[in-house]
């Protein structure tokens, strides 16, 4: 399972697409919407395609844009059972396209959401660690999947220690990431996830092409080698896991 793509940003029909990535072992992929918009079309992809699921949230990059007609439209979203998750949603403190106190107002606002669904939710860090964590003690976030984990060892025992799920992409295969691969080493296998974030983070094989969710394949190879694991061990526990984290039928 490719626990986080985003299809409407890529080239190429989305059929297309999943039906390479269904060739590639994919079974099931998380389309995570970054707005009303690409929420919806999200959703309107998982209604269509088999294996597809979607996430309704608003990334921290607009969280500026997040209004109340915003809210209101990702709350009708997520009534749909084909959209699994809320987000994503978090701290970009790296970028800061977004004034910090609206990423944390939006943020806030998707745990809310997350509690009343009782749907998992999706969280993007970078650069914001003691603050994302801090606003999930704060919100007692429960089901909660660390997308892009980015973090190190010590935020991986942390999360782990919370419950959290810790989802790795292409650049834990990048040569000059060994943090990276430590913290993956340290997520106990039931927290594991593996994801492609397409078409980004395209791994090191192909740095540097746009990414696509069949190769959600490689990351788990390298999960294996970090953990001296087998692949097809890592592959199964990760969809086992992906499935319970995001309550996916079989």
């Amino acid at each position: 399972v490719d626990t986080h793509c985003h299809l409407f940003l890529m080239e190429g029909q989305p059929a297309t697409l999943v039906a390479t990535a269904r060739e590639a072992g994919v079974e099931a992929m998380v389309c995570a919407g970054i707005d009303p918009g690409s929420s919806r079309r999200s959703r309107d992809m998982a209604d269509s395609l088999a294996g597809v699921f979607a996430t309704a949230g608003v990334h921290p990059h607009t969280a500026s844009e997040f209004d109340a007609a915003g809210g209101a439209a990702i709350e009708e979203l997520l009534d749909d059972p084909r959209v699994v998750a809320v987000g994503e949603t978090g701290l970009d403190h790296y970028r800061m396209n977004s004034p910090a106190e609206d990423q944390e107002r939006a943020f806030r606002v998707h745990c809310a959401l997350a509690r009343e669904t009782g749907k998992p939710l999706v969280v993007h860090t970078r650069d914001a660690w003691p603050d994302v964590l801090r606003v999930l003690a704060d919100e007692g976030a429960e089901r909660v999947v660390l997308h892009c984990f980015s973090g190190g060892e010590a935020e991986a025992r942390e999360a782990a220690s919370r419950g959290y799920f810790c989802s790795f992409a292409g650049n834990v295969t990048y040569p000059n990431n060994d943090v990276l691969r430590a913290a993956a080493a340290a997520v106990p296998e039931e927290l594991l996830l593996a994801e492609t974030d397409s078409p980004f983070l395209a791994p090191q094989e192909i740095r540097g092409r746009d990414n696509t969710p069949g190769n959600v394949a490689r990351v788990v190879e390298t999960l294996a080698q970090i953990r001296n694991e087998s692949a097809e061990r890592v592959a199964q526990r990760t969809t086992d896991n992906a499935r319970r984290a995001f309550a996916l039928p079989r």
